[in-house]
Formats: C-alpha cells, sequence, structure tokens
C-alpha cells in the first residue's frame, strides 16, 4: 500500500542524521548540574513515571540519583498493584533520602487514561516507561504538554508509530524540550571508546558487522486466562508476547544490537531479509511472537548487518556486536579490536553505570537548557527492528521505503479493558502466528 507523495518519506530525507544530533557521547555527564537552576526557573526537577514495572521503577531511581533537587511527584499505570509495588519499592530505595518521593495519594493515577493525568500534574520531566506499543501516545502527549521526556526503547512497535514519534521528535525540538531514550549503549564509556576508535579507521573500512541478542528468552507469561477479567486485560499482563505491545523480540530486546551497528554506520539499511518462526515457544500462552529470526540487513553503500535473536534454552547464547573491516576486526561489545598486522587494543577505562550516566546526562541538560534529543535515532533505530520482523514475517525483502510508505497500524481503535485488541485467539486459545510466503505485512 502506498501513500501519496506528500504523506510518503523518502529515505534520503528520512535518514539524515550527524553525530550532533545523533546523540551519543555522554560528554553532558561531565559538565556536572548542580550549581546550575533549571530551566523553568526553580531549582527543583518534578519527576512523572508512566509504567510502574521493573524497568520503569528503575528508570525512575536513576533519575532520583541524579544531582541537584529532584523528587517524584505523580506515578502512573494501567493496573494499581503495579503503581502500588513500585512506589513502596522506591520508597525503600531512598529510605535515606525520603524527600525525593513525595507522591500523595491524589496524584497516584490509574487507567488507560493515566498518563495524560500525570501530564497535567505540573511534572517537569516525565519516565515513559509502559509496554512500548503506547510509547508514541504517551511521548506525543508529553511533547504537546511541553514536559521534557526520558521514554524506555524501542519507541513504537508498528511504521504508524514511528511516523508519530518523528513528528513529535521535531516538535520536541522546536519546544527546545529534552528527550532522552533508553539505549544506554550510547551513555556506556567501553562502547563510546570502541566506536569512536572505529569511526576514526583503526580496523579500516567496516565492511561488515554482526549482532546478536540469542538467549533463553524472557520471563513466563503472568496471568492464566481464566483468570483475566477480558481479552485486554490478559494481553496487556502478559504484554511480551503481543504484537501491538511489544512489537516482537526483535523490537523489544534485540533493537539494543541493532542500533550499535547503526550508530557505526551513522546510518539505517535501506532492505532487510529475513527468516524465523516458533521452533519450541508454540505453547498458545506465548501468543503470537516468534522465538528466532536471522535477518540480514543491507546498506545503502553494500555493507551488511547480520542480525540473529533466539528464545530458545539450552542453544548457544550471546549478546554481542562485531565488526569486521578492511584492516582488522572487533568485538565491539567486548570493547576490542585486533588488526591484520598484529595490533591489539582493549578498553581499560572506567566504567560507570550506563543506566545512571543516561539520566546524568539528560538531566544536566535539562537544567542547563542544553539542546538534547535522542527521539528520531531512537526512532530509527527502532523502525530498523520492524524492517527486519516484516521481511521476517513475510519471507521476503522488504525495503525502508516500502515500509514507510505503508499504513501498518497494529493498535486497537479504542482503549479500555471491554475493548478487542487487533489479534485474539480462536476457540482453543491459539493467536494466529504469521507465515513466510503467506502472511502480507505492509
Amino acid at each position: 500500500m502506498t501513500q501519496s507523495n506528500d504523506q510518503s518519506t523518502s529515505r534520503r530525507d528520512f535518514l539524515k542524521v550527524s553525530t550532533a544530533t545523533a546523540v551519543g557521547t555522554g560528554v553532558l555527564s561531565s559538565l556536572g548540574s548542580t550549581a546550575h537552576i533549571y530551566a523553568g526557573g526553580d531549582d527543583k526537577v518534578k519527576v512523572g513515571l508512566v509504567g510502574c514495572g521493573g524497568r520503569g521503577t528503575g528508570a525512575a531511581s536513576q533519575a532520583l540519583s541524579t544531582d541537584g533537587n529532584v523528587k517524584l511527584e505523580a506515578m502512573a499505570d494501567a493496573f494499581d498493584d503495579r503503581l502500588d509495588r513500585s512506589l513502596k519499592n522506591l520508597q525503600k530505595q531512598f529510605s535515606g533520602r525520603p524527600e525525593r518521593i513525595d507522591v500523595a495519594e491524589e496524584k497516584k493515577f490509574v487507567g488507560f487514561d493515566a498518563y495524560q493525568k500525570v501530564l497535567d500534574s505540573g511534572v517537569d520531566v516525565v519516565i515513559l516507561a509502559t509496554p512500548p506499543g503506547f510509547r508514541p501516545i504517551h511521548f506525543e502527549a508529553a511533547v504537546n504538554k511541553g514536559v521534557h521526556v526520558f521514554m524506555e526503547k524501542p519507541v513504537a512497535t508498528d511504521v504508524t508509530g514511528v511516523k508519530k514519534v518523528l513528528a513529535a521528535a521535531k516538535k520536541a525540538k522546536d519546544k527546545k524540550l529534552a528527550v532522552g531514550v533508553g539505549l544506554q549503549r550510547h551513555h556506556q564509556a567501553p562502547y563510546i571508546e570502541t566506536i569512536n576508535r572505529l569511526k576514526d579507521g583503526a580496523i579500516g573500512d567496516i565492511t561488515s558487522m554482526r549482532c546478536y541478542w540469542n538467549g533463553g528468552g524472557v520471563w513466563e507469561p503472568r496471568l492464566d486466562r481464566k483468570d483475566a477479567k477480558s481479552e485486554m486485560e490478559y494481553q496487556m499482563r502478559n504484554w511480551y508476547y503481543y504484537n501491538w505491545l511489544c512489537g516482537d523480540h526483535i523490537n523489544e530486546q534485540h533493537i539494543h544490537n541493532i542500533d550499535v551497528c547503526n550508530w557505526l554506520k551513522e546510518d539505517f539499511p535501506v532492505k532487510a531479509y529475513g527468516m524465523g518462526g516458533r521452533q519450541v515457544r508454540t505453547d498458545k500462552k506465548y501468543g503470537e511472537i516468534y522465538d528466532h529470526f536471522a535477518v540480514e540487513f543491507e546498506y545503502a553503500d553494500g555493507t551488511r548487518m547480520y542480525s540473529q535473536c533466539r528464545h530458545i534454552r539450552n542453544c548457544w547464547n550471546s549478546v554481542t556486536e562485531h565488526a569486521q573491516g578492511s584492516k582488522g576486526s572487533c568485538d565491539i561489545s567486548g570493547a576490542k579490536y585486533q588488526t591484520n598486522a598484529g595490533y591489539k587494543w582493549k578498553y581499560r577505562g572506567k566504567k560507570p553505570n550506563p543506566y545512571q550516566v543516561e539520566h546524568d546526562d539528560l538531566f544536566a541538560a535539562i537544567r542547563k537548557g542544553t539542546p538534547y534529543n535522542e527521539a528520531e535515532y531512537g526512532a530509527k533505530s527502532t523502525m530498523t527492528a520492524i524492517l527486519g520482523r516484516l521481511a521476517t514475517y513475510s519471507g521476503k525483502p522488504v525495503t525502508w521505503d516500502q515500509a514507510m510508505a505503508s499504513n501498518v497500524d497494529l493498535m486497537p481503535k479504542d482503549f479500555s479493558w471491554e475493548a478487542t485488541p487487533i489479534t485474539v485467539p480462536d476457540d482453543n486459545g491459539f493467536y494466529p502466528i504469521p507465515t513466510p510466503g503467506v502472511t502480507k505485512v505492509l
């Protein structure tokens, strides 16, 4: 399906990126923040949390651990039990600094519209950590409200969501809002040093890249169908196993490794070829996602990125990235390389926690009023992962331009506990599984 010319996005226009806008150097953390007044005119930065699962709770903890006067004042989740558990965990973590958490009962919001109530509560920064399908909606609302954002990766689960994030990212720049994205390797010292050396030609011209997220999988489904009040609740509680919420594990997890390769190339693929399926995790409780992907991404200059991700136990595991150059090879994740001439290098510097550094950098930018926007880069790496999923599900090559010209939209038409998700089980509880050669993805 194609769009009219005024709606289509050419790859050349879409992929314009520079090292100045692709924030990933971690330099802001060295600027300091405590001596500067918050750009809003008050030294206190008020934080709101939307999405109170494990990653959201962790991100809130890191935000509250930044320098200066920072306070968590509002929280939101679809489920009250998750919100209450998150708040208790944070209060325990900050028992020595209780002033950093001040969430009044009237600022604990539950339901599908809870995010908007957090944005309306007067916070300066919002952490968006719900299942990623909601990210485009929440990010757009935060930008419209004029609130700074930290959002977890990936930033969308379909092409429509990516486009929404890109439009909001441009608006955020115009409004001088700071936006961080949870691709923390861009703030991880060994990665930064290694990538910079490779860009400076340490192993010559990059000719190919490999990246992996092969492991045994994530948490098992958390709710039995008979205990769910509706199909919507069942899928929301087990969000990782449904594409509108997660985007499959190539998008939710493997994006980290794919993103590193894009970072090195300072570009994004023009085409993807993929294969995969459900070999082991075939039980209906695993929803509609695959358990393995193998994707070959092609860049405009002919460079290839070979990508694998797998959720199968008792197999070879690897969460790594590698580059081959005309003069040597590099284990990027291991922060080491060797040249064909026999020279070897390994990073031996300090290794601060990148999850903390990414918040230190964001909050330093907010306090100083420094331009800071990772949303475009996050959207493009998300789109790369989605491109790989589309090629794998269809079993056919898919180009970036073909995907971006489509109107793929996985989201429900309305959000309530009675609403029907886009995919539902059959009478036996099984969901329709994409079939290469049959399934249409564009």
